[in-house]
């Protein structure tokens, strides 16, 4: 079964290794093309994501440096890989194709300038989440203290992507900064986020805030990362799928996608260590829901929210 995966490091490992990696088969990466044709991966979102602790000159050219590694690295050496740059060219992908996106973790490399975010759009970024996990010029992150919501150049940037209908990402949000979002977002989307009622944790959406996703009619991308999972020493497919019974009691059936972050993790959930292995959630889905269900978690789901 074709999945579409939102969140993915691969970039950021290709920064670091200044770009001496193979996307074709490198063992380093989760999500590289051969592991991506044996789990059925027919869509991969690609993150760009900057260390927070770079001087703020550094930021954008990192972010650049990134972004050139996606079209040299990933596009141009791998025939199979077709860069998506609107949501409608993945219905015209071919059987051995794999659709490439791009998204934004974090606006870090931009500061409070707002051209350069025009720039990342003209280049590819289909998504943007307004922070990691600590503050910014734009809003708090959610492991940022203070807690504070949407500056106004944070405001700004949203509406900068309600008007190209890029997709505001509220994952990495402190919870004040969402609700500001959901409030003006006109594309909210979770791209990597759980349940807080199944774990706790700060990178884990809270009841009502899954429920106001849900009454947007928004997208909401579990993620494999143990941490956010359980705490197990041992964490296995079926305590992720706790998470998505969790969201579908909500009211969130149609609106469940998947969202890795291979290769921005560095523990594995077990039997889903990297792309290769993404057919095991799959299969273990089809125990518990039918067929066209989990053919909307995987894909559909997604595919009618970005087409609606």
């Amino acid at each position: 079964m074709n999945i579409i995966d939102l969140h993915c490091d691969v970039l950021y490992k290709f920064g670091e290794a200044k770009g001496k990696l193979n996307f074709a088969d490198s063992p380093e990466l989760d999500t590289n093309l051969e592991r991506l044709l044996t789990g059925k991966v027919k869509v991969q979102g690609f993150a760009v994501f900057v260390e927070p602790d770079l001087k703020d000159p550094e930021k954008f050219q990192s972010c650049l440096d990134q972004i050139h590694y996606f079209y040299t690295e990933v596009l141009e050496k791998n025939s199979q890989m077709v860069h998506i740059t609107k949501w409608s060219q993945i219905e015209q992908l071919q059987a051995h194709q794999i659709g490439a996106f791009l998204t934004l973790e974090g606006v870090d490399p931009i500061g409070n300038d707002l051209h350069k975010m025009n720039i990342l759009y003209r280049l590819g970024i289909l998504s943007v989440g307004l922070t990691w996990n600590y503050a910014n010029l734009a809003a708090d992150g959610a492991l940022e203290e203070r807690g504070a919501g949407l500056t106004a150049f944070g405001r700004e940037l949203i509406y900068f992507n309600n008007k190209y209908k890029i997709l505001s990402d509220v994952s990495h949000l402190c919870e004040r900064a969402f609700w500001d979002v959901i409030e003006i977002a006109d594309y909210p989307i979770a791209s990597h986020s759980n349940a807080s009622q199944i774990f706790q944790n700060p990178r884990n959406l809270k009841n009502d805030q899954a429920q106001a996703l849900f009454a947007k009619n928004a997208m909401v991308h579990v993620v494999y990362c143990p941490y956010f999972v359980s705490d197990h020493e041992i964490v296995t497919i079926p305590e992720l799928i706790k998470h998505i019974d969790h969201f579908c009691s909500l009211g969130g059936e149609k609106l469940i996608g998947l969202g890795s972050d291979f290769d921005g993790i560095m523990y594995h959930i077990q039997g889903l260590e990297h792309a290769g292995q993404s057919q095991n959630l799959i299969n273990e889905l089809l125990k518990h829901y039918s067929e066209e269900q989990v053919h909307g978690f995987a894909y559909q789901n997604f595919m009618n929210y970005v087409l609606r």
